[in-house]
């Protein structure tokens, strides 16, 4: 005869098994419009100053399931003033789209103007940053700082969106510090002006990029709105953090950034997974070796030889991690100065095929200001 302990174990092992990916939110599979814009899925690509450039946006694009993307952040007077890095900034093409431009600044009358210029240039949208906490951002009075200031705020916002006319959308962050989380009511009186959207970073300006996204900070600034959408962003690296933060914050979509640098097949997975309940296949040795060349070939082409070298370097790590590449090849990479050395590096690659299994995900490293954040 069977212990009790025997027959409860035997009755575990028969019970059905649990599902291994969270149920898909309702509002995952409804259609989504910003300001009148059709956007295909509720899963964007967050900005990230020096990584989601234009060749990083089409190659993830190329992949499908990108409901929108966001460029780096721009200066609007530098804009305004046609600097190089800021048109680099900038760029896009017929096949970048939908996009969001996002623009920074303190004056009105600057954000006015470089709101029409990215709207006449290929915006479908334009963002108003209100969200990034360093220091050469925030000492103009842009970016976070903006957030303590209700009024200016409101204003420049409202002057922003009688002039783009496109949708005009605002990233901030929860508040500038736990005293003083301002986002809720700062997305009510934008959603009273006309702003499209509002995309909400989980934390204040003083946790900087350190700690926990506050869930409940962001179900607070969506409680605070009667029909704008909010945009969930932070801490977003796999389906279960998707489905656990369109559930309990009740945001109508989600903006993915450290996530999808880490793979940037991620959108692909969550639009399956709202498909069918499941993301599909991880990709493939061969569909990662292609996303790498597509990204490469992509700075190549916009920027050249030299930039698209020194640019690959800065990432070649995620692609060693990815792609499990020998590791003599990725020391050969490392001082990356030809596109043939690039080129003869991926079929060297190809041929001898992973070092090691695939990861199914990994956490990409960003480097973010380190220290007291009063220097960043």
């Amino acid at each position: 005869m069977k212990s009790d302990a025997e027959s409860k174990t035997r009755s575990r092992s028969l019970s059905p098994a649990e599902p291994l990916y969270p149920p898909v939110p309702p509002i995952a599979r409804e259609p989504l419009r910003i300001g009148g814009i059709e956007v295909p899925s509720r899963f964007f690509l967050a900005p990230l100053a020096g990584y989601t450039s234009l060749a990083f946006r089409l190659a993830v694009r190329s992949l499908g399931g990108l409901g929108l993307a966001t460029t780096d952040l721009v200066n609007a007077r530098s804009l305004i003033e046609k600097r190089r890095r800021a048109l680099e900034l900038a760029e896009t093409s017929d096949a970048d789209k939908p996009l969001s431009i996002q623009i920074y600044g303190q004056v009105a009358a600057e954000m006015e103007q470089a709101a029409r210029y990215v709207a006449a240039n290929g915006a479908t949208i334009v963002d108003i940053n209100m969200g990034c906490p360093v220091r050469k951002v925030v000492r103009i009075g842009g970016g976070s700082a903006l957030m303590n200031e209700a009024d200016r705020a409101t204003e420049l916002v409202s002057a922003v969106v009688r002039a783009a006319g496109v949708p005009v959308t605002v990233k901030m962050r929860l508040g500038w510090d736990e005293e003083s989380l301002t986002a809720p009511a700062l997305a009510r009186a934008f959603e009273q002006i006309g702003v499209a959207a509002v995309i909400i970073h989980g934390r204040t300006r003083a946790q900087g990029f350190s700690g926990k996204v506050n869930r409940d900070g962001i179900k607070a600034v969506v409680d605070a709105v009667d029909a704008m959408p909010i945009v969930a962003n932070g801490d977003v690296r796999s389906i279960a953090d998707a489905a656990s933060m369109m559930e309990y914050t009740g945001c109508s979509a989600v903006s993915i950034g450290r996530g999808a640098l880490a793979n940037p097949f991620f959108f692909r997975q969550l639009d399956h997974w709202t498909r069918t309940g499941e993301p599909g296949p991880d990709p493939t040795f061969d569909e990662r070796l292609d996303f790498m060349s597509i990204h490469f070939h992509g700075l190549l082409e916009r920027r050249g030889e030299h930039f698209a070298c020194l640019q690959f370097r800065k990432i070649l790590k995620w692609y060693y991690h990815f792609t499990r590449m020998p590791k003599r090849v990725y020391l050969e990479l490392i001082n990356l100065r030809s596109s043939a050395v690039f080129d003869q590096a991926v079929a060297q690659v190809r041929a001898e095929g992973p070092s090691s299994p695939l990861p199914g995900h990994f956490e990409a490293h960003v480097p973010v200001p380190s220290g007291p954040i009063e220097a960043w």
